[in-house]
């Protein structure tokens, strides 16, 4: 598993041939790492950034532009806040701000915020294998052991415990059940393979507990 050194290292490796200005990298980096590490983000925070970024290196033959998704792991929830119903948006708006100061091109700001967009439906409109295997990483905790998979669960409902059981849990299941009538949750071949089985499974037995 990455350390929050290593998420550093990827951090800055990522920028070496995009810009010399160390300063706003470094800046941005402690301003991402503050922005994951809000008290109520008991899963949405560095450790699921890690895990995305691990996936990413898992599969890296199969991306056709690694930088792309990786700028978009690092962006894709950093603004997590369950009152809000734009996190996405305002998540893609600071990836495009950030994006633009270190005059990346223009084209790519847009697919990176078009993934971040994403990931508000897990659907994939662009037609593009990247966001396949982008969306995918960002599901793989539903196709996990059961014993993760239920950590994860706890600390989805840990997330959101401003919220009664009265709500949450019907609100819980209308998603879950979202994923169950989808004719596959993941995109990739290789995802559906690893992962397809055991995340129905997990998935229904998270249901029944509701």
């Amino acid at each position: 598993m990455l350390t929050d050194n290593d998420l550093k290292t990827h951090w800055t490796q990522l920028h070496q041939h995009l810009t010399t200005d160390t300063s706003l990298v470094d800046y941005q980096f402690e301003h991402l790492t503050m922005m994951y590490t809000g008290a109520q983000q008991t899963y949405h925070n560095l450790a699921h950034i890690r895990q995305l970024i691990s996936l990413l290196e898992t599969h890296k033959a199969a991306i056709s532009d690694p930088e792309i998704v990786l700028f978009a792991i690092f962006f894709h929830d950093m603004v997590y806040n369950i009152l809000f119903k734009d996190n996405e948006e305002r998540s893609a708006e600071a990836a495009e701000k950030y994006l633009q100061q270190l005059q990346y091109p223009a084209e790519k700001i847009t697919v990176v915020s078009e993934f971040i967009l994403a990931t508000k439906t897990h659907i994939n409109t662009l037609n593009n294998q990247d966001l396949d295997y982008f969306l995918d990483f960002d599901l793989a905790i539903l196709g996990t052991a059961p014993d993760i998979y239920q950590e994860y669960a706890r600390q989805i409902r840990t997330e959101y415990l401003i919220y009664p059981d009265a709500v949450y849990k019907p609100g819980r299941k209308k998603l879950l059940r979202h994923f169950l009538e989808a004719p596959a949750i993941y995109h990739t071949p290789v995802f559906r393979k690893l992962y397809e089985t055991r995340a129905r499974q997990n998935i229904q037995a998270e249901i029944d507990t509701l």
